[in-house]
Parts: C-alpha cells; sequence; structure tokens
C-alpha cells in the first residue's frame, strides 16, 4: 500500500520578501554600530573637555602669577611695569539706527551689531581698532575679564548651525561643529575667545551675537563720550561693570 499521508509542504519565501529582510537587518546593524561609535566618541569627549577644563586652569592661574610678579618686579626697581597692549574686545551697540550713516551703518554690520543691545567678541589688529573708532558714537566697548567671558557664553551662548540660533544645552553641539579644531566644549570656546587662540575665529563666528538686557539703572548719556561722562565708546575694563548690568 502507498502511504497516503499529505507531505509536509515546504514554506516558499518570495525572494523579494527575503531580500526586503536583509536589508531590514543591515539598516538596524548599521545603526547600531553608529550609535556604539557616538557614545564611544561622546566618552571620550567628555573627558578631553574635563582634561582640558583642568590644564586651561593652570594656565589662568599661571597667567595671573607671572602678571603679579612682573608687576612685583618693576616697582622694586623703581619703574613702572607697562600692561602688555590688549588683545581682545568685547562690543555693545547703544544706539538705533536713526541717522545712521551708510559708512557706518555697514561696519556694523561687518561686526554683526545689527540690534541695540548686541554684543560680540572683536580681535583687536590696526584695522578693527580703526572700524571701532568709527562707529565709536553707536557702541560701547572695552577689555573682558575671563569672568566676564565666561558669564556671556554661559549664560547667554548661543550657537549659529546652518543659519539658525541653537542654545548650548551640551558639549555635543560644539563637538560636532567644531571638534575639526579641537574645541569640543563651553570651556575650549572660552578659552579660544580669552587667549584670542589660533582658532579664535572659528569659535567667534559659531557664537551668535550676545543678545543682552537694558543696562539696570540706565545709561547716563549715550551721546557723550565715556571720557566726558558718557556712555560710547572705550570703556577699557569698565566695560565689565555695563555687561554685569545687562546679562
Amino acid at each position: 500500500m502507498q502511504d497516503n499521508q499529505p507531505k509536509e509542504e515546504q514554506k516558499i519565501i518570495p525572494e523579494t520578501l527575503k531580500k526586503k529582510k536583509e536589508q531590514i537587518e543591515k539598516i538596524k546593524q548599521e545603526r547600531q554600530k553608529k550609535r556604539e561609535q557616538q557614545i564611544e566618541r561622546q566618552k571620550k569627549n567628555r573627558q578631553l573637555a574635563h582634561d582640558n577644563a583642568a590644564k586651561y586652569e593652570e594656565e589662568y592661574k599661571k597667567m595671573e602669577r607671572d602678571l603679579v610678579e612682573k608687576r612685583r618686579a618693576a616697582k622694586a626697581e623703581g619703574n613702572i611695569y607697562v600692561e602688555p597692549e590688549p588683545k581682545l574686545a568685547l562690543v555693545i551697540r547703544i544706539k538705533g539706527i536713526t541717522g545712521v550713516a551708510p559708512r557706518q551703518r555697514k561696519i556694523l554690520q561687518l561686526m554683526r551689531l545689527r540690534q541695540i543691545n548686541n554684543a560680540v567678541f572683536i580681535k583687536l589688529n590696526k584695522t578693527s581698532l580703526r572700524m571701532l573708532h568709527f562707529v565709536a558714537p553707536y557702541i560701547a566697548w572695552g577689555y573682558p575679564t575671563l569672568g566676564t567671558i565666561r558669564k556671556l557664553i554661559y549664560k547667554r551662548g548661543y550657537g549659529k548651525i546652518r543659519s539658525q540660533r541653537i542654545p548650548l544645552l551640551t558639549n555635543e553641539i560644539i563637538a560636532k561643529r567644531l571638534g575639526k579644531k579641537n574645541i569640543v566644549s563651553v570651556e575650549d570656546i572660552v578659552h579660544e575667545i580669552y587667549t584670542v587662540g589660533p582658532n579664535f575665529k572659528y569659535a567667534n563666528n559659531f557664537l551668535w551675537p550676545f543678545k543682552l538686557n537694558t543696562a539696570r539703572g540706565g545709561l547716563s548719556y549715550i551721546k557723550r563720550n565715556f571720557i566726558e561722562g558718557g556712555d560710547a565708546g572705550n570703556r577699557e575694563e569698565y566695560i565689565n561693570k555695563l555687561v554685569k548690568r545687562m546679562i
């Protein structure tokens, strides 16, 4: 007698479905690999940011000690220590556009000072000093301290990514944009700005112009120069007091 039991039919999977499953699995593996690489990269950046912060702190302390020693040495010899020329300025726009000449308006645009109470960092050289002098009636500027730079970036710092204003919530945002320049954290940006380092241009351009509040207590007289009792022009180290009232 022939065996009449039905044979098990083999399940046939269509070739297209088989390829689709393989493609989905491949995509999953690639995503998992990218996720692992991202986690490893973030771990390295966190460690690098921690090491850099400690290194910068030692560098700042050494700079301060060297300055104190030079002042003491000059005083001991009966001389006056001449401070090094500032390399960095903080510029704040304090007047509007009414009555601004086209050339002055263009300079303010180049400095990214398009609105009242906007503030930016400027690297000081012969050209930038001439530009600051030309638009002096519309700005207040001076030499920021490390503390002022830190406060501005931590409290009012935004990055420019694809022409959008993005808050600096994590160091990963900075690492993605400036990692190629060895800038992976907020402290790296602070250091590059404060020391006017080789990557100052990239760090400064990454920062969106700071939007400050109207100064507490108001300004005294914006139409006069600072040395005449007004607010415009070069305030030197007194810019730090003004910024404190505007943050």
